[in-house]
């Protein structure tokens, strides 16, 4: 009987992915091989992408410093003995080790606008950018907002996306981590925002004074131990300060809550975004008349609170 040839089974170190800058030249080569091969592994998508296609193009071409449209006629041209040793390296990185694509590229598209990221960050993929790029309508009138807060910044890529959303507005940004706050400073820096986004290193609202905004949006880390012992690997590489929180992981949605309705003018609106932790926060606040929010694009767990209906809990 004839020994069937198992090629996807024997990937597993880095030198055999090295071996493949041998036997593949082409930017369709690597392709159309890391599609296959990622067929019989363990991979997760959700940073940017649901499916091995969009992964591994993304992957390869943002490698290759080509753009996402590269017309496909062109993957057909031939990649130098030094390209084709990266692509495996980053292969063999996403693939076995589960580094997310956009911190081996160091991008991420928020809103349509690419981010810089790291590991100090989380990968940017918030529902909240559905929120925005609609200007929260119907709930504010976005030609009279002045004053926006982002509550746990990140890269900054909610604050960014709201100070192009809402020209004429002042955004602070706040998050507790100082890498973090590089991370952000560079996106800031980058996309020419100094002069709107305002960065502040604070836990919580701590630093601020009296400040209002019309507009309080934070996706906090609300993952509790019991759920992070169940992420995909993939997650494992994020920061672990962003993702996880005690009290089942309502530790700063309860100071959020608590706190956010001096902080917020008459007509404000507060945006959270809690995950999977949703069903805690109906337990803990079953009186409150939080508004779930829908996506034409997928996510869940975001609630809107309306300002009036904050003061007696704060």
């Amino acid at each position: 009987m004839m020994k069937r040839i198992a090629p996807y089974q024997e990937m597993s170190s880095l030198d055999n992915y090295r071996n493949l800058a041998e036997e593949l030249f082409t930017i369709l080569d690597f392709y159309r091989f890391a599609v296959s091969l990622a067929a019989h592994k363990d991979i997760y998508y959700g940073h940017g992408t649901d499916n091995p296609m969009d992964e591994f193009a993304f992957l390869i071409l943002e490698s290759l410093g080509l753009p996402y449209e590269y017309p496909s006629e062109k993957w057909l041209a031939r990649l130098t003995k030094t390209e084709r040793l990266l692509l495996a390296q980053q292969l063999y990185a996403r693939i076995e080790q589960h580094i997310p694509a956009p911190y081996l590229v160091n991008k991420a598209y928020f809103c349509g606008i690419p981010f810089y990221v790291n590991e100090a960050v989380l990968i940017p993929r918030s529902p909240i950018a559905e929120l925005i790029e609609k200007h929260f309508a119907p709930w504010v009138d976005e030609y009279a907002v002045t004053q926006i807060l982002d509550l746990c910044t990140g890269s900054g890529c909610i604050a960014a996306a709201m100070s192009f959303a809402f020209p004429e507005a002042m955004v602070d940004a706040i998050d507790i981590d100082a890498s973090a706050l590089q991370v952000a400073q560079k996106n800031i820096t980058d996309l020419g925002l100094d002069q709107s986004v305002c960065l502040i290193q604070s836990d919580g609202f701590d630093a601020l004074n009296t400040e209002v905004y019309d507009i309080i949006v934070s996706n906090p880390p609300y993952v509790g131990a019991a759920e992070m012992q169940t992420l995909p690997s993939e997650y494992l590489h994020e920061p672990q300060i962003a993702l996880q929180a005690k009290q089942n992981g309502l530790d700063l949605v309860h100071r959020i809550l608590q706190q956010a309705a001096k902080h917020l003018k008459p007509h404000g609106i507060l945006v959270v975004e809690v995950g999977n932790s949703y069903v805690e926060v109906i337990k803990a606040y079953p009186e409150l008349p939080f508004i779930w929010l829908d996506f034409e694009h997928g996510g869940h767990g975001v609630f809107l609170l309306e300002a009036k209906d904050l003061p007696k809990w704060s």
